[in-house]
């Protein structure tokens, strides 16, 4: 478990489109009591709580009087922006109730890829904890569009647990937790208690979105998880409707959804914006060769082990690193510009052996994905 500096437990929790709106896109009343309800509660017992929050757009739909959800970005980003005040009045009307208050915290990618935004980010919300306050954090789908977008806010959420070093990450759904397949189209699914490793998930099968208003399905959540244990946080999947979730789970209490367990080795801050949140800006299809020496040696990546690159990246971009059938090995910092990269691949230097070829990835640049949930 990772400790905060001001030894405060923290926790994120992240309900999801389907679970704050109705299915005609309007708030829903009854989830926003509960959420804030169990908010307070666990403020009140020593607990600091981040809310990710989704369900602005489809807010905007009901304001807006819509049937369906429009498909052009202009018209989504207007909806984003009239949905959202709606959805901050509303948790910010009921937390009044309690005494307590909610801060609006709109992110974009940017804000975690780029250093100076990451650390400006992390402060501000770092600071909202330290007067008291609730970040309610959401994508900025205001001006986000497809090309600068996270997609879903179970990433955004896993992000942000990072960020701030939470000790526990809540994503509240639909289902009650991680199931072996699909409940709704299988009636042998069998609920997963308990994560600790990638062995525990060789037979899911998790499918994508889960429904019409939302973007995040228990294949997000899945990747969510697997930030928030390379960061050693620990994670809960459950359902938003049972009774006191937020308080259970936080707690550690049992028979609560499924937990994922954080990793004792954590990523460094700049491993995991490798890993997770940086853009890839290209990548390298690696032999066999190199694939054992990354994942049983632990060393660097060098241009003699390269087969094939694709995009356009310069020194410092990150790229990621392809096995020959495809599946991903890795990502890192590029030390090495794709022109010069497509010259030199395959090759050691002319002085020599394989192992004095040229550098492309430090292993201090690299993160190996293969093989971890």
């Amino acid at each position: 478990m990772t400790q905060n500096s001001a030894h405060k437990m923290r926790a994120v929790v992240k309900v999801g489109t389907s679970s704050i709106t109705h299915a005609d896109g309007t708030i829903n009343d009854n989830m926003v009591v509960a959420l804030c309800r169990q908010i307070v509660e666990l403020k009140n017992a020593g607990v600091e709580v981040l809310l990710v929050t989704s369900g602005a757009v489809a807010a905007g739909v009901a304001a807006m009087g819509l049937t369906e959800r429009p498909g052009d970005v202009s018209t989504l980003q207007a909806l984003a922006a009239i949905g959202q005040s709606r959805l901050m009045q509303r948790y910010n009307d009921e937390f009044a109730l309690h005494g307590a208050i909610g801060a609006q915290v709109l992110l974009v990618p940017h804000d975690f890829a780029d250093r100076q935004q990451y650390l400006h980010a992390r402060q501000t919300m770092l600071r909202l904890l330290e007067l008291g306050v609730v970040p309610i954090v959401n994508e900025n789908d205001a001006i986000a569009n497809d090309e600068i977008r996270f997609g879903d806010n179970d990433r955004i959420a896993a992000l942000v647990a990072h960020s701030v070093s939470a000790d526990v990450l809540v994503l509240l759904t639909d289902q009650d937790g991680l199931y072996t397949s699909d409940p709704r189209y299988n009636d042998d699914a069998q609920l997963i208690a308990e994560v600790q490793s990638s062995s525990d998930l060789l037979s899911i099968s998790a499918g994508s979105a889960g429904t019409a208003r939302g973007s995040g399905g228990m294949a997000s959540k899945l990747s969510a998880a697997r930030i928030a244990s390379w960061s050693g946080i620990r994670t809960v999947i459950a359902r938003a409707t049972k009774e006191n979730v937020v308080v259970d789970a936080v707690q550690s209490r049992s028979g609560v959804g499924t937990t994922f367990v954080g990793r004792d080795r954590q990523l460094s801050a700049r491993k995991l914006w490798i890993a997770f949140a940086a853009e890839a800006a290209g990548s390298v299809v690696i032999d066999d060769g190199a694939t054992q020496a990354l994942l049983n040696r632990g060393t660097s990546l060098l241009a003699v082990g390269v087969l094939s690159l694709s995009g356009q990246f310069e020194q410092g971009d990150v790229v990621e690193v392809l096995s020959e059938s495809g599946e991903l090995v890795a990502r890192g910092a590029s030390a090495i510009a794709s022109h010069e990269l497509v010259n030199v691949k395959g090759k050691g230097t002319s002085q020599g052996p394989s192992d004095s070829s040229p550098l492309v990835i430090h292993r201090d640049e690299l993160v190996l994905l293969m093989g971890d949930f």
